[in-house]
């Protein structure tokens, strides 16, 4: 599911791409919203809360609210900067190497918070927290060409309606089943991706009043392990000799039958 192959990726990969970063995505940001009173990844709330403070003057909460959506803009532009220049390597492991990253910073911002946490820290971590939230949602729609956003739930629910509303179209005019077949498979992926989300709001919540900032820490652990594993994966099937097709010389296609 973090392999981008030359063929056309199948629904059924784009869903386990949702299941896993919707999740993760979902579980950090209510974990964030627990820990920091905020959402590293609810870019329309932010931006409308700049519109709020510009009303009301208050230039230290603009700059703030400006900083993270700011910084959630850079993590996006450093996910395409990293694609790009992998895709040009032919790096098969260029998204897997992105959420080792993004796993690796997560843990190093929760062990810190673990044992140096303080309130006056609380803008700059939910700031770094938004950059991160920018490079995962940037690898979801890459990898999966935008039908897989592990943090944009109102393009998601969108795009859900647009495939609702087609499959219903599809019945009344009575269009070939194989429309209403691929219309079928674009919803369920964005209902995976959304119920993902709301699923993993649930958990984080729940871990973080259990286990605070030990329960952040173990997203990023996850994060490292999901894409360790898909790593090997690739080199083991990139390794993986393949059976010489090769026959003796002097003996014909006849002969060996």
């Amino acid at each position: 599911m973090l392999i981008k192959r030359k063929r056309v990726r199948s629904h059924n990969e784009d869903r386990w791409l949702a299941l896993v970063l919707a999740t993760s995505a979902g579980t950090l940001n209510a974990m964030a919203l627990s820990a920091f009173g905020f959402f590293p990844s609810h870019m329309s709330g932010n931006t409308s809360q700049i519109s709020s403070e510009v009303s009301r003057s208050d230039f230290e909460d603009l700059f703030f609210f400006s900083l993270i959506l700011i910084a959630f803009i850079a993590g996006a532009f450093s996910a395409r900067l990293a694609v790009a220049a992998g895709s040009k390597k032919n790096l098969r492991t260029i998204y897997c190497l992105m959420l080792l990253a993004e796993g690796i910073a997560l843990s190093l911002l929760s062990g810190i918070e673990l044992l140096f946490h303080s309130s006056e820290n609380n803008r700059e971590s939910i700031i770094f927290l938004a950059f991160l939230m920018g490079i995962h949602n940037a690898t979801s729609t890459q990898l999966s060409n935008g039908r897989v956003r592990s943090t944009h739930i109102t393009g998601t629910v969108t795009d859900a309606g647009i495939a609702l509303g087609s499959m219903v179209a599809g019945w009344l005019s009575r269009d070939a089943n194989s429309v209403q077949r691929a219309q079928y498979k674009v919803l369920s992926t964005h209902l995976t991706t959304l119920f993902s989300f709301i699923g993993g709001g649930i958990a984080g919540l729940l871990l973080y009043r259990l286990a605070g900032f030990a329960a952040m820490l173990g997203v990023g652990i996850f994060l490292i392990l999901v894409a360790s594993g898909a790593i090997m994966l690739a080199l083991s099937t990139t390794r993986r000799p393949r059976k010489s097709t090769v026959r003796p010389r002097g003996i014909t296609s006849q002969q060996s039958e």
